[in-house]
């Protein structure tokens, strides 16, 4: 079986950042299944690499989190046009697998099954245009009706969907009632990140102290809601990390300056082992996003982490991540406007180890037996070809929190 998997975003390990596509595509050859993945990269010219079996093109795509919003467009749009012509040139395949975000990757799966009669699985990361619409970054009405009525063909003309998470699968089917939805969250390379106790020299190396210590690595946008750790650290005598990157970074580096915030420490991004090894000095991860309902769908890549990692888990958000960090004893849960309640839970855990331990115990279980890449590849397998692969594991686990 021969799939174009299409991830204008895809990364490996070593590169860092989001490396879902890498894990399900490494999978997929695995089981014997020839796989050409079209991406884009920050070069000048086209580039082909077979990394791990996996045949990649690079298509001269820029981007950049920090672009303005048409100049995001230009991007999207000019990865579709390059995608199209190196589809032309290439052995027609079975499927393509195509990924969201952004929402214009559906625009080159619903040409290839006009133009060479492709089937398409999409996958939905986030709910465009929603997000960017409840957020404000999209406003004009026609350019809303627009996304809306494509986002709508592209769930009925694929084959069928895969949704990250149950809130996203809920909202394709309340769209288009007739989509074949399939839940396959995110999940977290175990053998990268694992708990480990924290080192001296680690800790020497980032100038850090041992003391409880709350982490956020990961993406710092508009949507992150960072200013919630900020006042956090500025109420408490814990020691907080910031490793990340993106458009918000610098504001937010300037107002921790502002606030004279000597327990909050900013660590440049890396790799996957940089992140696993700076993850290692800290005792809990924030998972923290602005309060709209529309992240309460989100299966974000740094949960995952965290939970493989051993970390409690502070969150603000009460979708079915937050029952899951409820459900499962995971950690706690932030409301801003109710701090002093925050503070108190926080103090408790930092001088109660067993209690830390306990919640530390059962991330790293629930990431075992649920959020794995083995268990991820095992379900979207099944998902291509049900008759050949059978799905291995039980999800009721994130199923029950729809």
């Amino acid at each position: 079986m021969h799939i174009f998997y299409i991830h204008q975003y895809f990364v490996t390990p070593s590169q860092g950042g989001a490396t879902r596509s890498y894990h399900l595509a490494k999978g997929m050859v695995a089981k014997g299944l020839m796989v050409d993945m079209i991406t884009a990269h920050q070069e000048s010219f086209y580039d082909f690499k077979i990394i791990d079996g996996i045949r990649v093109h690079y298509l001269p795509v820029n981007y950049s989190q920090t672009m303005g919003f048409l100049r995001r467009i230009w991007a999207f749009l000019r990865f579709v046009v390059m995608a199209k012509r190196l589809i032309r040139k290439l052995p027609r395949p079975d499927y393509l697998y195509v990924t969201s975000t952004p929402l214009t990757t559906g625009l080159i799966a619903l040409w290839a099954k006009k133009k060479f009669a492709i089937p398409y699985i999409f996958e939905v990361r986030d709910l465009w245009p929603d997000a960017p619409i409840e957020i404000g970054v999209i406003q004009n009405p026609l350019l809303q009706n627009y996304l809306w009525a494509l986002e709508k063909k592209i769930y009925r003309q694929a084959l069928k969907t895969v949704a990250l998470s149950p809130g996203i699968a809920n909202a394709i089917r309340q769209k288009v009632p007739s989509a074949e939805v399939h839940v396959v969250p995110n999940f977290a390379d175990l053998n990268i990140f694992h708990p480990q106790p924290k080192c001296p020299k680690l800790l020497q190396k980032f100038g850090l102290k041992d003391t409880f210590t709350i982490i956020y690595a990961g993406a710092i946008g508009k949507v992150n809601a960072l200013h919630e750790l900020l006042d956090l650290a500025e109420a408490t005598p814990y020691q907080f990390l910031i490793m990340g990157e993106g458009s918000e970074l610098p504001t937010l580096q300037n107002e921790a300056r502002q606030r004279r915030l000597s327990n909050l420490r900013f660590i440049p991004f890396g790799p996957k082992t940089t992140v696993n090894k700076v993850m290692s000095c800290a005792d809990m991860a924030c998972i923290l996003f602005e309060r709209s309902p529309i992240f309460k769908t989100n299966s974000p890549n740094k949960f995952f982490d965290a939970l493989a990692m051993g970390k409690a888990i502070l969150t603000n958000q009460k979708g079915w991540i937050g029952e899951l960090v409820h459900n499962q004893e995971l950690g706690i849960y932030h409301d801003c406007t109710k701090l002093e309640r925050t503070l108190q839970q926080l103090e408790e855990i930092a001088q109660e180890p067993k209690a830390l331990k306990k919640m530390q115990y059962n991330s790293r279980q629930l990431a075992e037996r649920y959020f794995n890449a083995e268990n991820a590849v095992s379900k979207i397998l099944h998902v291509i070809d049900p008759d050949r692969f059978t799905a291995s594991f039980n999800d009721e686990v994130y199923i029950r929190t729809a």
